[in-house]
């Protein structure tokens, strides 16, 4: 069965997810804390974590970055779990790279279709281990970005536009289409949002020059491409 790890310090959330989760065939393990959840993690391996943000001691949002730096864990879809709905909060969850957000209050028919849907795109996403685009080499193995030979210091979130570009080399993409395939289609977020990563994606290729390779297009959006 799939199993889904739920993070919340609050019994009754977590009884109100494990019973729609288990409804939709899903095994669930639990864990109130982040500490606990690292301990759960050290004999389990689930296929997805939901998260909440607001965790006794060490909050969700450390953890999520401790997870994504960890290279047993990085690839685990997180959904982050907040009674903290503001746009800021969701890029700010979205940045750590967590791969979807769900604003407390929620329904949990809603909360299930999410989970499956992440699900599925981390189940479709067959990334190539290494790619080069003009010098700019990125490593899906060892998640790192160089630039002739450089390191490219990069966050999660550009990291994973970096990559959805260098994978689709060549072709124009609306914002829209980059919150549907680097956000996911079940995140809510501005589409202005996608200027804002583009801006620090630049910024971070600025020093090699690779930031040239990162094509504004008129009326649609941005392309990745080494040709003028």
């Amino acid at each position: 069965m799939t199993t889904i790890l739920v993070v919340d310090d609050e019994p009754d959330i977590r009884e109100v997810m494990r019973f729609a989760l288990e409804n939709a065939e899903f095994r669930v393990i639990e864990a109130a804390h982040a500490d606990e959840a690292r301990k759960l993690l050290t004999n389990e391996s689930p296929d997805l974590i939901l998260l909440d943000w607001m965790l006794p001691g060490r909050s969700g949002l450390e953890l999520a970055q401790q997870l994504k730096q960890n290279p047993k864990s990085r690839t685990v879809p997180i959904i982050m779990v907040s009674a903290r709905g503001e746009e800021e909060d969701r890029i700010k969850g979205l940045d750590t790279g967590a791969d979807d957000y769900i604003a407390k209050p929620f329904s949990p028919r809603e909360m299930v279709a999410r989970v499956k849907a992440v699900l599925r795109r981390a189940k479709t996403d067959e990334p190539a281990d290494e790619i080069d685009v003009g010098g700019l080499r990125i490593d899906n193995i060892s998640h790192r970005v160089t630039a002739e030979g450089r390191p490219v210091d990069i966050a999660p979130t550009e990291y994973r536009l970096l990559h959805f570009f260098m994978t689709h080399a060549d072709r124009a993409f609306s914002r829209s289409q980059l919150l549907d395939q680097v956000w996911g289609d079940q995140v809510y977020v501005e589409e202005r949002t996608v200027d804002v990563h583009v801006r620090r994606l630049r910024k971070a290729l600025e020093a090699s020059g690779h930031d040239r390779l990162l094509q504004t297009v008129r009326g649609v959006g941005y392309r990745f491409s080494d040709k003028t």
